[in-house]
């Protein structure tokens, strides 16, 4: 029976004490945060649907990180510091990567010791420019211009443009994220003009949030304008 219950305490004391090796292991001591841009101007996607891969070397079989960008292309992720390789997965996000070199192709090196803020330069396929919302009775009106930045063989067609409207400041296609959309015509792309009829659940608010879309033919991703507040 001694011996039974000498083993018990053996192996209490050994869970303990593995316990104590999990408690005590280091917590990630850097944080890495920044923001997706094309010539400084950020590029605005869907919240969290959207996201790049880091890749950290000297750890044996590696398992890359994915960190997720916000509806204003920005990004936070809480990391161990060292040597990382940075890289979007083929077909994310509205943008084409930019080539590094021809060695690195469009993978960035990211040297991560301390906190660092390092912005992300892409290309996008189109840019929203001068958007602008008003409000006429129970309508939303919206307004944008549509800049085609990428015109080589890798340019993409115009799927739809898009108005959408939500109650709270996250606004896009992702259903949880607007109350009301109006697709809109784009046959001229310097003069987009959207209207939505107003649902009756939004009679008793104060203000709602609206944006512009546009998706592109053979492009998982949409690319907005900023997010604007419309007083009622």
């Amino acid at each position: 029976m001694k011996l039974k219950y000498s083993i018990f305490i053996l192996g209490a004391l050994t869970f303990l004490a593995s316990c104590d090796k999990v408690d005590n292991y280091e917590e990630p001591d850097t944080f890495f945060t920044g923001q997706v841009v094309y010539n400084n101007e950020p590029i605005r996607v869907g919240s969290n649907q959207v996201d790049f891969q880091l890749w950290q070397s000297g750890f044996g079989k590696e398992t890359p990180l994915g960190v997720t960008l916000d509806q204003e292309g920005k990004f936070s992720a809480r990391l161990y510091s060292g040597d990382y390789r940075l890289a979007f997965v083929k077909g994310q996000g509205p943008f084409r990567t930019n080539i590094i070199n021809e060695q690195q192709l469009d993978t960035i090196f990211v040297d991560l010791n301390g906190n660092t803020e390092m912005n992300i330069e892409v290309t996008p396929y189109y840019l929203i420019e001068n958007a602008e919302f008003t409000k006429s009775g129970t309508t939303i009106v919206g307004k944008c211009s549509i800049n085609k930045i990428i015109a080589d063989s890798d340019a993409k067609d115009i799927e739809r443009v898009t108005l959408y409207v939500n109650k709270t400041q996250f606004v896009s296609d992702n259903g949880d994220y607007n109350i009301i959309a109006s697709d809109g015509d784009f046959s001229d792309l310097n003069n987009i003009n959207i209207s939505v009829d107003l649902p009756e659940t939004t009679v008793n608010r104060e203000q709602l949030y609206a944006r512009i879309g546009v998706r592109m033919v053979g492009v998982e991703d949409m690319i907005f304008s900023p997010v604007e507040k419309i007083d009622l």
